[in-house]
């Protein structure tokens, strides 16, 4: 079974930075989009970036030029880099996985990915 775990998450004042990680285990697919995702509360859910086995790399609009996706394909690690954060930023970030896909951006729909991380909290204060 395909696991994936986040972490990184952790509390900041606005203006600062968090790397979030998500390791993947036992993956064993040739492709894959793999994507960020993030829900505040009582919002819904928002797909924020996406990188796939080519490594093509798009972040939504909301954080374009503050988020950058990557990864390391030695570690089986994506990262999401987010600098500059504001409060509105504040959620709990996702990292999803799907070995097939026909469309891999942040506003792909989240029922496209088959397997889900746990979640890692970001808090950023005023």
């Amino acid at each position: 079974q395909v696991q994936l775990v986040e972490s990184g998450g952790g509390s900041v004042q606005s203006g600062g930075s968090l790397r979030l990680s998500c390791a993947a285990y036992r993956y064993d697919y040739g492709t894959y989009c793999m994507a960020w995702f993030r829900q505040a509360p009582g919002k819904e859910r928002e797909g924020v970036a996406t990188i796939d086995n080519d490594d093509i790399t798009s972040v939504a609009d909301s954080v374009k030029g503050r988020f950058t996706i990557s990864q390391d394909n030695a570690k089986n690690t994506v990262y999401l880099q987010m600098n500059s954060l504001q409060p509105e930023d504040t959620a709990m970030y996702y990292c999803a996985v799907t070995p097939w896909y026909d469309y891999c951006r942040p506003d792909a729909e989240g029922t496209d990915f088959d397997y889900w991380g746990q979640g890692t909290q970001v808090t950023v204060s005023s």
